[in-house]
């Protein structure tokens, strides 16, 4: 550890390479680019303005940082790592995705006020009274589905055996043959009624008949 500088006492002067070191190792550590104005007074003065713009430039010709231009002055920093293919990829994912999702945002808000839009046009639309009948109607509706339900729930209802079942689908089978055999029988009469039947008086006469196709 350097010893401690006590009162009144001159710091000693720094050599061209303390001072190169010094300015180097202030760079890596802050990581960002500085000009030698603002170098010298970062450091307290511990190297000149004059002296710190001298050593940078060295230090850049001899490839040891960075410089670059930055309106009327030159900044410098260190040497950066180049970024490797996989990382540059990544990034290049990133920034499609960041892309894509900016655009879907976009889309996403467009037709949120659109709908917005549709649904107070359509609220203005129908009137409170009919609103409100409508809902009345549905709760009505709640209402009876929920009593069937606690009357299905209570097991006062008792269900049918296979057996009956069976049964009356027998019957249902058995009469629906008979009316689809009546039916035909229906209708091939009205087709011989029908060409007996003067087209002005065919309704009158199937109202007289009763009979619905």
């Amino acid at each position: 550890m350097a010893p401690m500088k006590k009162d009144g006492e001159k710091e000693a002067k720094l050599t061209p390479e303390q001072s190169a070191a010094v300015i180097l190792d202030y760079l890596r550590k802050q990581n960002r680019p500085y000009s030698a104005t603002d170098i010298s007074s970062n450091l307290k003065n511990r190297v000149t303005k004059a002296a710190a713009a001298k050593l940078l430039k060295d230090m850049h010709e001899r490839n040891e940082i960075e410089g670059r231009a930055a309106g009327k002055q030159i900044v410098y920093h260190v040497i950066q790592d180049e970024p490797d293919e996989s990382a540059v990829e990544q990034l290049a994912a990133m920034e499609s995705e960041t892309t894509s999702l900016r655009e879907a945002t976009t889309g996403l808000k467009t037709e949120e006020k659109e709908l917005r839009l549709s649904l107070r046009e359509g609220a203005s639309q129908i009137p409170l009274t009919e609103l409100k009948a409508s809902v009345a109607a549905l709760e009505q509706e709640k209402d009876e589905i929920t009593a069937r339900l606690a009357k299905l729930r209570s097991g006062s209802i008792k269900p049918i055996s296979l057996e009956e079942r069976d049964k009356v689908g027998l019957e249902h089978r058995k009469w629906q043959k008979t009316s689809n055999a009546r039916k035909k029988i229906r209708n091939e009469l009205w087709k011989e009624i029908e060409g007996l039947t003067e087209k002005e008086k065919i309704e009158e006469t199937k109202e007289e008949l009763g009979l619905e196709f």
